[in-house]
């Protein structure tokens, strides 16, 4: 009797159209009939290894076990599945001439729809055909794992990749899918997919839009990567590794497609040029991993990968977290080759502030700086020498750690600041090529930057005077070491101002060359260090002032400063705010040669200084330069008195010499209500003619303490001595400015902005109209008698003295004197 069904026959799944002529065949035609003889009564398949009972009864040998098993399982005597008797016997025969005819007829079948299978797949049939097609094949190669070598034989892995361009994306899928099937745990149908562009094409499914298809394409990757030399093959598709890694990350992906791609990386790992590539798409883990256990070729070639890589902070911190210790180590104790590569490896992962941070915890500083200053047959080439010098700036500049703490040996007496060290550093500047020397000039101006070791290497260079060395390099044609040593004599300028200035003075060129380097462009990093170094020389050199005239600076900063302000394009915005307040400060020394240089003088009234300062005061956040402007403003209103023209009054003639009445003083009109004679900004640096007042009067509310302090020393030049003192706190009065600086002197911020509160309001009650005015509120008052008596109780001589003579005005007045002597 024959089955119903053949066995792997259609199971009506797919319905897409009519089956062609074909497909009919590959169901019925080709197909030899199944006896049920073939079908095990328990599984209800076709039977691989049929036994026989003692009974006659035949089933598939793995059946039969597992129902003996449950009957031993249960208590039960053993009995036949069938008949339900109870056995003798377990004995199993094995039914070798059935199992022969059963072989020789699944043969037979198999070769008959292969056939089948071919035809249709080489002839691009009905797209139901080519999915039973491809399904017939998946079930064969499930059946029987032999029957894989069938598939190879015939050609059908060719005809199945060429499936992957057929435009059915059902088709597509499931041709990725029979080709991980064919491919798994087969070698040599791996070999066959290796071959041609199929990998390629695989590949290029990690990026198609239906998910489908990527986890299709990804199962089928994670399979042939099992393969060493399909791995390699993968890794050489262009941004194959890139894609995996996308996916492994991927927030959007499935769990399976996100496992299935992590794998596959894993298993690509086989290969070194894999790891890099990964790597460089930020999978760093396996590289890292190569470096700590991989032989010393790997290690070697992995690290000296690492030094190329251009890599986040994180990735930085990573990597010193990792594998830190072990590229110390080796920079410490290998060969030539292999401290290179860690040398590099090093350097990348040094320059940034965690990174730097976690390198000298693990001790990297002795080593390194031990490399640098090391000279015989055991000294690094000078190509490493400057790797080391790198590393060693990065580390300075990047850690923010106190280099004062950390002992460069096991003695614990030399530390990166000790004057030996300092002394060694200058020395390698001074002898060494201008890559390495501009890196130690970077180690010097991190160094410099911290108040905690400045001192110490400004005590080291004046020693070793080393002054006129360093002011050299400001020559140098090489712009890294140029700006180094800007930068560096910069971070000195605050402690050996004078040593600086002298050096330039006395030196040839260097004031010139440093010139030049703020004349040629506007806004660089390298201008905005040299015009800074000019700013923080001592601005009461006079002499240094007189060269900087002969020399043109503050004729070429003008101009400058007038175009930052009016939004000129200035190539390198990062550094126009520093760059603009060095060129304020510079053009502010010119202010106190005013009254020792004629140059001075004439410059200021040529190129109308006083105007500029004035717009400065409005430049809104910038602190420095604000309060620059008002002591700049300070310095030219105190030339005011001595620079305004009084008028010249004509003789009174033979008849006025007798007769009173002919002798009347002729009026005179357009004069300074507080200098006296004709003022004018741009003559005479007037703050009134300027209309500086009320911007100043601004200021007294400022944050800063600083430019409240330059802008009330610049109103206080209007009540000052020489001047009409009564008419300039009118001034004062009607500018609004009176309850500002009556809040100064009550905020006591600090000690010179209260010492100049005091002097200020000395001389505004001196004028009765106005002390009178201030008395009228009652809480002002007894608030300013309560500060002038605390400031005469417990500030400098000077100031007691000034804050007596102003208790001594506010006793006249009846109105404080009510609030005073609760006060004393």
């Amino acid at each position: 009797m024959m089955s119903d069904q053949m066995s792997g026959s259609w199971d009506g799944t797919y319905d897409h159209g009519s089956k062609s002529d074909d497909s009919h065949h590959f169901e019925r035609l080709y197909a030899e009939p199944m006896y049920d003889a073939f079908v095990c009564p328990l599984t209800k398949q076709v039977m691989r290894d049929p036994v026989t009972l003692e009974n006659g009864q035949t089933f598939e040998r793995e059946a039969i076990e597992k129902w003996f098993k449950e009957c031993k399982e249960s208590g039960k005597k053993p009995v036949c599945p069938l008949t339900l008797k109870e056995l003798r016997s377990t004995d199993l025969n094995p039914s070798i001439a059935l199992r022969n005819t059963i072989e020789e007829w699944a043969a037979r079948n198999e070769a008959a729809q292969l056939d089948v299978a071919r035809r249709l797949l080489s002839q691009g049939g009905a797209e139901n055909d080519i999915l039973q097609a491809l399904k017939y094949i998946q079930q064969i190669c499930q059946n029987s794992r032999s029957s894989k070598h069938t598939i190879r034989n015939a050609h059908l892995i060719p005809m199945i990749v060429d499936m992957l361009k057929n435009s059915s994306r059902t088709v597509r899928c499931k041709a990725l899918e029979t080709l991980h099937i064919v491919a798994e745990d087969d070698d040599d149908n791996k070999e066959v997919m290796a071959e041609g562009d199929m990998v390629r094409s695989i590949v290029k499914f990690l990026t198609h839009e239906h998910s489908k298809e990527r986890e299709e394409a990804v199962s089928l990757l994670y399979e042939l990567s099992k393969s060493e030399a399909l791995s390699e093959k993968i890794g050489s598709v262009n941004g194959a590794i890139l894609i995996l890694v996308g996916m492994a990350s991927s927030n959007s992906e499935n769990v399976l497609s996100i496992e299935k791609a992590d794998k596959t990386l894993e298993n690509l790992e086989s290969c070194e040029k894999n790891v890099q590539q990964m790597a460089e798409c930020g999978r760093l883990q396996p590289l890292l991993r190569l470096i700590l256990e991989g032989p010393p070729e790997t290690k070697l070639s992995m690290a000296s990968y690492l030094g190329e890589l251009v890599l986040s902070n994180d990735v930085k911190v990573l990597v010193a977290r990792s594998v830190g210790s072990s590229l110390i180590n080796v920079m410490r104790s290998g060969n030539m080759q292999s401290r290179e590569a860690a040398l590099k490896a090093l350097n990348q992962i040094s320059s940034c502030e965690a990174s730097s941070r976690l390198l000298l915890e693990a001790g990297i500083l002795p080593s390194l700086v031990k490399d640098l200053f090391t000279v015989g047959n055991n000294q690094l080439p000078m190509r490493l020498k400057e790797v080391s010098a790198t590393i060693l700036a990065n580390l300075v500049n990047n850690s923010g750690y106190d280099f004062e703490t950390i002992p460069l040996g096991p003695d614990n007496q030399q530390t990166l600041v000790s004057e030996h060290v300092v002394h060694n550093l200058l020395h390698l500047i001074s002898n060494t090529g201008p890559a390495i020397g501009s890196k130690l000039l970077q180690v010097l101006v991190g160094l410099t930057t911290s108040p905690t070791t400045v001192l110490d290497v400004v005590s080291s260079i004046k020693s070793s005077g080393a002054t006129i060395s360093l002011i050299q390099f400001i020559e140098a044609p090489q712009l890294d070491l140029r700006m180094a040593s800007i930068k560096l004599l910069q971070n000195l300028s605050p402690h050996m101002g004078q040593e600086l200035a002298d050096s330039l003075r006395g030196t040839a060129g260097q004031l010139g060359s440093l010139i030049r380097v703020v004349s040629e462009d506007m806004g660089t990093e390298e201008q905005a260090a040299a015009i800074g170094l000019l700013a923080d020389l001592p601005e009461r050199d006079l002499g240094l002032t007189r060269l900087m005239l002969d020399e043109g600076v503050f004729h070429m900063v003008i101009p400058r400063i007038r175009k930052i302000r009016q939004g000129g394009d200035i190539r390198g915005s990062r550094f126009v705010t520093p760059y603009l307040e060095g060129l304020t400060r510079v053009l502010s020394r010119v202010t106190f040669a005013l009254a020792d240089e004629s140059a001075a003088l004439a410059l200021c009234r040529e190129e109308n200084v006083a105007a500029l300062f004035i717009e400065l005061l409005q430049a809104n956040g910038l602190d420095k330069i604000q309060m620059v402007s008002a002591m700049a403003l300070e310095n030219l209103s105190q030339e005011s008195k001595n620079l305004t023209r009084f008028p010249e009054l004509a003789s009174p003639g033979f008849c006025g010499s007798f007769f009173h009445c002919f002798s009347k003083p002729p009026v005179i009109t357009g004069l300074c209500c507080v200098h006296g004679g004709t003022c004018s900004i741009k003559e005479t640096f007037c703050l009134l003619e300027g209309q500086a007042v009320g911007k100043l009067v601004s200021l007294l509310d400022h944050r800063n303490e600083n430019v409240v302090e330059a802008s009330l020393a610049a109103l206080s030049t209007l009540i000052d001595d020489g001047v009409d003192i009564e008419r300039g706190v009118t001034v004062l009065w009607d500018a609004e400015a009176i309850k500002p600086i009556i809040d100064v002197l009550l905020e006591k911020r600090t000690e010179n902005l209260r010492r100049r509160a005091v002097w200020a309001m000395e001389r505004i009650l001196r004028t009765e109209d106005i002390a009178y005015e201030i008395s009228g509120d009652q809480n002002v008052s007894a608030n300013v008698s309560m500060a002038l008596v605390d400031a005469f109780r417990n500030s400098d001589y000077r100031t007691r003295q000034i804050a007596e003579r102003a208790l001594k005005h506010i006793d006249k007045i009846p109105k404080f004197s009510e609030v005073f002597p609760n006060t004393r």
